[in-house]
């Protein structure tokens, strides 16, 4: 029988709506069985440049939920800023129909991903992250993003959408730069989720994130007073607890589990 983990962050509401939310969702059966991994399982192939030398995000888009171009090139800054890849980092948009607008489930999300990959994660000397965004909600509708997989994730523009409070501050656009970033941090391995950092910074009442409100990786964005929300001020930064993680990944000083490829 499959056993499925899901581990999931809410963002607690300004008046009586809910900002932003993301998700990891894995069922470890299914992907170690399929070479498919668990988020972070490919965090050493994106962190080392000796064999993948470039990495493509790919990005598939139901009609009309093509994302907001400084969100993806915040993407791509902040990928750049953590991963060795000698040859760039490019992105590929392609117009997708996932025939679900409906609700999606871990496994929705990841039939649809692998159905729509135009390759392999790991293509000769090039690393592929997938990252779609399909029309519909998560079947938990606060969540706004989801991992589930090493190399797969989704955005629910929908519920990004919803989820913009009456002042529009923040802004569904500010939503949708944390939440993508914050799902890649998820990629990357980000927090303790395939190995355990020196540092004491994930929540331990929400594993896989961060305690410090000033990371993308925060459990649950929070500002210290509403004015914050006002200002559309949501982290969209790797913290330095993050990044000394991914450091000591990078260099081999903290231990890295459940890896698809080994430098």
């Amino acid at each position: 029988m499959e056993k499925g983990v899901r581990i999931c962050i809410g963002i607690l509401a300004v008046l009586i709506s809910p900002l932003l939310s993301g998700c990891i969702g894995s069922d470890a059966l299914a992907n170690l069985g399929l070479n498919r991994g668990i988020p972070g399982g490919l965090t050493l192939a994106c962190l080392d440049g000796s064999t993948y030398t470039s990495m493509v995000v790919e990005i598939d888009y139901e009609a009309g939920y093509e994302p907001e171009s400084t969100s993806t090139d915040l993407l791509i800054e902040r990928l750049e800023s953590v991963c060795d890849k000698p040859q760039g980092i490019e992105l590929k948009l392609t117009e997708t129909d996932f025939e679900n607008e409906d609700i999606w489930s871990p496994d929705n999300v990841r039939d649809a991903g692998w159905d729509a990959k135009s390759h392999d994660p790991r293509d000769d000397s090039t690393l592929y992250w997938q990252v779609i965004f399909p029309a519909g909600v998560y079947e938990d509708s606060s969540v706004l993003g989801v991992a589930v997989d090493a190399s797969t994730i989704a955005i629910f523009k929908d519920s990004i959408d919803d989820a913009e409070n009456f002042f529009r501050r923040p802004s569904a656009e500010k939503i949708e730069n944390s939440v993508l970033v914050h799902e890649f941090g998820h990629l990357l391995g980000l927090v303790n989720t395939v190995y355990t950092s020196p540092a004491d910074h994930e929540d331990s009442s929400h594993p896989g994130h961060s305690n410090n409100e000033d990371s993308v990786m925060y459990w649950a964005i929070e500002s210290s007073s509403i004015a914050n929300f006002f200002d559309n001020d949501l982290p969209t930064e790797f913290d330095l607890d993050d990044k000394q993680d991914l450091q000591g990944l990078a260099d081999g000083s903290i231990p890295c589990t459940d890896q698809l490829w080994k430098p």
